[in-house]
């Protein structure tokens, strides 16, 4: 069994928003997508977006309010500090709130944090110790 993540799927209060938002910081809805769910390809890991209440409902658990933080964020991996800048402005115009600047961080790296209308957080990072192959795909030591 090789493992992978293929997938990932954010609850979103309303998905024409969410979608809308996404498109905006430049990522492709598929022709797949229609008005109930959206679905991205980020270099061979698509990103969904499904109702919050649905998505509840799919893994038979109560919605409930999502927490103000819950406890994970997704990453996206810049090849410089400036791209990373870049990243962050386009989030902003996009219609991100900058939870946190980009800027030098303890481990030698570069990161700054934004969440999305719905409160998903995002970490933008440039990292010098994981470079990209020609796939651009990170490469771990």
């Amino acid at each position: 069994m090789t493992p992978r993540i293929n997938f990932v799927t954010l609850g979103v209060a309303d998905v024409g928003r969410a979608r809308a938002f996404y498109e905006r910081l430049g990522l492709k809805a598929s022709s797949a997508s229609n008005p109930q769910v959206a679905f991205f390809d980020i270099n061979g890991v698509v990103l969904g977006l499904f109702g919050y209440a649905s998505l509840a409902e799919d893994a038979g658990l109560e919605a409930g309010e999502p927490p103000a933080f819950r406890g994970m964020s997704l990453a996206w991996n810049a090849a410089s500090e400036a791209e990373a800048d870049a990243i962050m402005a386009q989030a902003e115009t996009a219609g991100a709130r900058i939870v946190k600047p980009a800027q030098k961080v303890f481990w030698g790296g570069y990161s700054g944090y934004f969440a999305d209308p719905d409160g998903h957080l995002w970490e933008v990072a440039y990292n010098p110790y994981f470079p990209f192959d020609a796939m651009g795909r990170l490469v771990l030591p």
